[in-house]
C-alpha cells in the first residue's frame, strides 16, 4: 500500500498508482483520477526496515554484482547503443541523465507498477506525498489546465498562509520571482516550499488587484482526517462521520483525537469514509485497526520466502459501536486493509462500490546520494486469508455514488446518497440494539 512514510527505518508503503497540490500533496473531497493514481504509486509502505544501502551515485556496490545481469552480450550492446546515440543524436545530451535512465529502466524491467527508482529530487517529493510533512505555507494549489494560472484551492488553519491573509481563490502570479504559468505545478510548488523559518514573497491577484504577500515558512502536517457529527433521521446529532483521505504519518493521532472528541459529543454510531483514499503507511492503518477492533489478526504479509509477518489488535481499546465504512473503486491499499479487516471481523457494514485491488506492499531503500528505490516486497492478506490483488473488496451494500446537491456550493453531506445510506443502516442497527 503505498500512502505513507517511506523515509525512515520503520515504514512500509501501501499506496496505490495514481491537479491539486498543497505545496504538499493533499487529498481533497473531490480529486481527479490522475491525482489518485499518483497517490497509489506513493503507496503502502510496510513497517519493516528501510535499509540505507551504501552505494555510489551510479552503479556502486550492491549485494549482488551487476555482472549477474550485465553479460558480455548486454554490455557490448549498451556500448553500441551509446555509440550510435553519441554519433547521430541530433542535439547534446546529459550523460548523467542516461545513467539515471539505465537505473530507472532496470527497475522498470520488473514490470511492477509499484516499484520505482527515484532521483534525489524525486525522492524528496515522494517523502512529502508519503508523510504529509513539508516546510511551506500550508496552502493547496490548483493549476488551470487551459490558462496555466495557479490559484489557492484551500488554506489550512494555523498556517503561514492563513496568518498572511491568503484566501481560497487567490491567484498566485509568482513566488520569489518565479512566474507560476511558466512551470508545471509540481515544479512551481518547489519555489514555495523551502527551509523552515525562511520567507517566500508571493505576488497574488485578488478581485482584479495585484498585491505582494510575504510568508514565513514553517513545518506543515497536511491534515488527513476530517470529522463531524451528522444528524440521524430525527434530526439528532448522533452519527459520527470520519473521512480519512490517506494513511500518512500523522493520521493515527488525528484519527484517535477525532474519535475521542465525537464520543464526548454523544456519538452513538460511526461512518468511516475511505472513498478515493489511495492508501498509505502500513504501521498507521494497523495502529488504527488496533484502536477500534476486538482482539485478533488484522492483516498479514507473505514475502518471497513465504515468511509471514502478522499484525494484530489486542482489543484493549475496542470501540463497540455500530459501524459503516464507505468505499469506492479508488479506495486502495491501506484503505483496503482497513475495509477488509472491518469486513472479516464482522465489525461493520461496507457500502459503496468494489475497491481498487492493491494487495501488495512496498519498502523504500534510500541510497547515500539522496536517491532511493521503492520495491514490492510482499503480498498482504485480510484476516480471513484473502489476497485482494487485482480483485478488490466487494461491499456488503453495493451502491453507485450520486450527489443531488449543487457542485458549485458547499458540500452537503445529506445529498450524498452513500452517506445517507450509511445513516439509514446505522439507525436500523441502533434501533435493533
Amino acid at each position: 500500500m503505498d500512502n505513507n512514510s517511506y523515509y525512515k527505518n520503520d515504514n512500509t508503503d501501501l499506496t496505490t498508482p495514481g491537479q491539486n497540490v498543497p505545496e504538499s500533496n493533499s487529498v481533497l473531497k473531490k480529486k481527479s483520477r490522475k491525482s489518485f493514481h499518483r497517490g497509489i504509486l506513493v503507496g503502502l509502505c510496510s513497517a519493516t526496515a528501510i535499509f540505507a544501502l551504501l552505494v555510489g551515485v551510479f552503479f556502486g556496490v550492491f549485494y549482488h554484482s551487476a555482472s549477474d545481469i550485465l553479460s558480455d552480450t548486454t554490455e557490448n550492446k549498451l556500448g553500441l547503443v551509446y555509440s550510435v546515440m553519441k554519433t547521430y543524436y541530433y542535439k547534446d545530451f546529459d550523460e548523467e541523465d542516461l545513467q539515471t535512465g539505465l537505473i530507472k529502466g532496470l527497475v522498470e524491467g520488473l514490470d511492477d507498477p509499484y516499484s520505482a527508482y527515484y532521483t534525489a529530487e524525486e525522492y524528496q517529493e515522494f517523502l512529502v506525498s508519503a508523510t504529509g510533512k513539508y516546510a511551506g505555507i500550508g496552502a493547496v494549489l490548483s493549476k488551470d489546465a487551459n490558462s496555466g494560472a495557479v490559484s489557492i484551492a484551500n488554506v489550512y488553519d494555523g498556517t503561514p498562509a492563513q496568518e498572511a491573509g491568503l484566501q481560497k481563490g487567490d491567484v498566485i502570479v509568482s513566488a520569489d520571482g518565479y512566474v507560476a504559468t511558466e512551470y508545471e505545478l509540481s515544479e512551481f510548488v518547489q519555489h514555495i516550499r523551502g527551509e523552515e523559518g525562511t520567507t517566500v514573497e508571493l505576488v497574488i491577484v485578488r478581485d482584479n488587484e495585484e498585491q505582494t504577500v510575504t510568508c514565513t515558512r514553517k513545518s506543515i502536517q497536511v491534515p488527513s482526517v476530517d470529522y463531524r457529527l451528522l444528524n440521524d433521521e430525527n434530526g439528532n446529532a448522533v452519527i459520527g462521520y470520519i473521512q480519512i483521505s490517506e494513511f500518512s504519518d500523522g493520521t493515527y493521532q488525528e484519527f484517535t483525537n477525532a474519535l475521542e472528541d465525537l464520543k464526548s459529543q454523544g456519538m452513538q454510531a460511526v461512518i468511516y469514509d475511505v472513498r478515493s483514499n489511495p492508501g498509505g503507511m502500513l504501521d498507521t492503518v494497523t495502529k488504527m485497526l488496533d484502536y477500534i477492533l476486538p482482539e485478533g489478526t488484522t492483516v498479514y504479509m507473505l514475502d518471497n520466502q513465504n515468511q509471514k509477518t502478522e499484525f494484530t489488535s489486542d482489543g484493549e481499546t475496542y470501540l463497540d459501536l455500530p459501524t459503516v465504512v464507505l468505499v469506492n473503486g479508488n479506495s486502495a491499499s491501506a484503505a483496503e486493509i482497513f475495509s477488509g479487516a472491518v469486513r472479516d471481523f464482522d465489525y461493520g457494514t461496507l457500502i459503496g462500490t468494489t475497491t481498487y485491488g492493491k494487495g501488495v506492499v512496498q519498502n523504500t531503500y534510500p541510497f547515500n546520494d539522496g536517491s532511493a528505490m521503492k520495491l514490492t516486497i510482499a503480498s498482504y492478506y485480510t484476516p480471513s486469508g484473502e489476497c485482494i490483488q487485482e480483485k478488490g473488496i466487494t461491499p456488503d451494500v453495493e451502491l453507485e455514488y450520486e450527489y443531488s446537491g449543487d457542485a458549485n456550493e458547499e458540500y452537503d453531506y445529506y445529498k450524498d446518497n452513500q452517506i445517507v445510506k450509511g445513516i439509514e443502516t446505522l439507525m436500523e442497527e441502533i434501533a435493533n440494539q
